[in-house]
């Protein structure tokens, strides 16, 4: 699921336009076709009844229009394998978790329209200013009657407006299940009292960060001995409002060598990207090798490291 909060959020809860699928119209309540659909109901109706906009849903019964608070909590979400979330400029990222589901022995969550999933936020959870989740459901196995391991991915789609720059840095992650209990949300007879909602968030999650892009060319090739090489390239990244690269400047940027038969790279000195991301330095000619730069990389935009590019010395 792929959501982005918008200005017509109305007590907390999310627009539920910002959840709306197209097309999205199946017959079995949360099946892989309309499991974002589904579930962005569900979870609209529960945040529009509770003012707080948190997972802590009212201890009465639950009203007329919201769903009941599902006993089933969350633990060890584990995202990408605790690495940065890299995303570029027009992919679609597909994001690892695995996670660990408990419930109470009457919660049956082998049912066939029980679902659970996690899910990324960033900013406050319970309103959140953007949120990303899975196309489809997180897959459980049992392994006590009431703990489940499970697996899922969280799908990040960059060239649908899902993300802005702005979004690039730090996020948590949440996990949701829903049990529809027979209920179809397609169904002019849904009723939402009957199913159950559990909606836990304040998980750490790795990063999303910006791609970015090094390129590198040292000339002339071949070169004289003692002779000047001038070292130049390009510090690009990923701009998600225009999926377009554009040029990263001001950053601290290492030219690096690798002697001909070496495998290791060494530095040989740092400078910074000028307008539109440029890098241009000199070194004299000593032996034959590789030249490349690279980019430790910034909170809001991972490292990246160009190919060398190989200078014949004669």
């Amino acid at each position: 699921m792929r959501i982005r909060a918008t200005v017509a959020a109305v007590s907390g809860a999310l627009a539920l336009s910002a959840f709306a699928v197209p097309g999205a119209h199946a017959a079995d309540a949360g099946s892989a076709s309309t499991y974002r659909a589904d579930v962005a109901k569900v979870r609209e109706a529960a945040r529009a009844a509770t003012s707080s906009g948190n997972s802590a849903f009212r201890a009465s019964a639950a009203a007329v229009d919201e769903p009941y608070d599902l006993d089933v909590t969350f633990s060890g979400i584990k995202v990408n394998k605790g690495k940065a979330i890299v995303v570029g400029a027009t992919t679609h990222t597909v994001v690892p978790v695995t996670y660990t589901l408990t419930h109470p022995e009457d919660v049956d969550i082998t049912a066939a329209d029980f679902f659970s999933g996690p899910y990324l936020y960033k900013g406050t959870f319970g309103s959140a200013d953007n949120e990303q989740f899975g196309d489809e459901a997180g897959t459980c196995v049992p392994t006590t009657s009431t703990v489940a391991a499970c697996t899922a991915d969280i799908d990040i789609y960059a060239n649908e407006g899902y993300l802005i720059n702005a979004d690039a840095g730090t996020w948590n992650a949440a996990g949701l299940a829903v049990a529809y209990n027979g209920q179809d949300p397609e169904s002019d007879a849904f009723d939402i009292t009957k199913v159950g909602l559990a909606d836990q968030g304040g998980f750490t999650s790795p990063k999303i960060q910006r791609l970015s892009k090094l390129t590198v060319d040292a000339a002339p090739e071949p070169v004289a001995k003692g002779k000047t090489i001038t070292v130049t390239g390009k510090l690009t990244r990923a701009d998600w409002e225009t999926n377009k690269y554009v040029g990263l400047t001001g950053q601290s940027v290492a030219l690096q060598f690798r002697k001909a038969g070496s495998t290791t790279y060494t530095n040989v000195k740092g400078i910074k990207s000028t307008s539109g991301g440029a890098l241009k330095t000199t070194v004299k000619a000593s032996v034959d090798g590789y030249y490349r730069y690279s980019f430790a990389g910034i909170a809001s935009t991972a490292a990246s490291t160009a190919t060398g590019d190989y200078v014949d010395v004669r």
